[in-house]
């Protein structure tokens, strides 16, 4: 089974299990969702708590006695297996599902994760596992989901946003859950009322959203040139080098070129399998192919090399961020129609 973290309480409440996999890039989701499980399972008279991380120097016999241990005297247990950034592998897979064999009642068993991959999720182990766990997915709310995100947090907290409330609180806590979490407390504090408005949030808050070149990127290949404008002018704002800007795009457009080069005779999956296009990035290539032709793609890669060469040598200029913002206007807006 899978969830979001959003629906863990009422699962903890009505079906709790003995097996959570927490996997997921946002550290906040991690975090609350592990203590909401410990929590509960507390109350169901889980006493104790042992924590282990699955790197080198993990010793796994200790986590095997620890599932062993049980007997008429001893408290029924909680074990949390934390995996490093570098992921979940073979033989931490392994190691796991001999935990399964050993799984009985009086054990809770979290593992918390990053997020896996197709070629993780294809394995026998992982599939041994996720057939007995309940899967969380902890990913940070992409722009789309995140107002659906943010209302159910307000729900919790007895606030009301209005529809503009709404919108704004996601723009100024896009990529910053943590930002988000603090915010809402706060106005949940300010207004025992609990109506959000505009004039509200512009009266209390300060913008704490956390934009990165990729969701720049982003934006560029949707085709939202309003988007990519105000993640470019905050870029700016934080000091982000036009260099970091100008490596990354550039990657995106010699991708472009290349599959645009074989659109003509390729269907478009075949295309993305060849360059191993991650299935959640292929409606982006999509729009952004379906809407630059091979003259404009090269265009964007002349230029680019043009504002490099005016950033190593114009260091005090600021006529490179005013071509790089030229350069987001003409990847993302869409054409004239005829």
């Amino acid at each position: 089974m899978k969830i979001y973290p959003e629906k863990l309480a009422d699962l903890l409440e009505n079906s709790p299990g003995s097996l959570y996999l927490l996997l997921g890039n946002e550290p906040l989701l991690l975090e609350e969702s592990r203590a909401l499980i410990e929590l509960k399972a507390k109350q169901q008279g889980f006493d104790e708590v042992h924590r282990y991380t699955a790197d080198k120097t993990l010793d796994w016999n200790d986590v095997y006695d620890q599932f062993q241990s049980l007997s008429l005297f001893s408290s029924r247990q909680i074990i949390e297996v934390f995996i490093p950034e570098s992921g979940l592998n073979s033989q931490i897979g392994r190691q796991l599902s001999e935990l399964l064999e050993l799984q009985n009642p009086d054990i809770v068993l979290v593992v918390q994760g990053p997020k896996t991959t197709r070629a993780q999720e294809n394995t026998k182990w992982f599939k041994a596992l996720s057939s007995s766990a309940c899967i969380v997915n902890c990913f940070t709310p992409d722009i789309q989901r995140l107002p659906q995100f943010i209302n159910i947090r307000c729900k919790k907290l007895g606030l009301n946003p209005d529809n503009e409330a709404l919108q704004m609180l996601a723009q100024w806590h896009e990529g910053n859950l943590l930002a988000l979490t603090q915010s809402l407390e706060k106005l949940a504090l300010q207004f025992p009322d609990g109506k959000l408005t505009l004039i509200r949030l512009e009266e209390s808050l300060n913008r704490h959203n956390h934009f990165t070149a990729f969701h720049w990127v982003d934006s560029l290949l949707e085709g939202k040139p309003n988007r990519a404008q105000r993640i470019l002018r905050q870029l700016e704002s934080e000091g982000t080098e036009v260099i970091i800007l100008l490596r990354t795009i550039q990657k995106e457009l010699m991708l472009l070129w290349q599959m645009k080069s074989l659109q003509p005779s390729r269907s478009l999956k075949d295309i993305y399998d060849q360059y191993k296009v991650w299935q959640n990035r292929r409606p982006y290539y999509t729009q952004a192919l379906n809407r630059l032709t091979q003259r404009d793609i090269k265009s964007l890669i002349c230029a680019l090399t043009e504002i490099e060469i005016l950033t190593k040598t114009q260091f005090s200029s600021d006529e490179p961020w005013l071509l790089v913002q030229n350069i987001s206007m003409k990847m993302s807006t869409p054409p004239s129609p005829r």
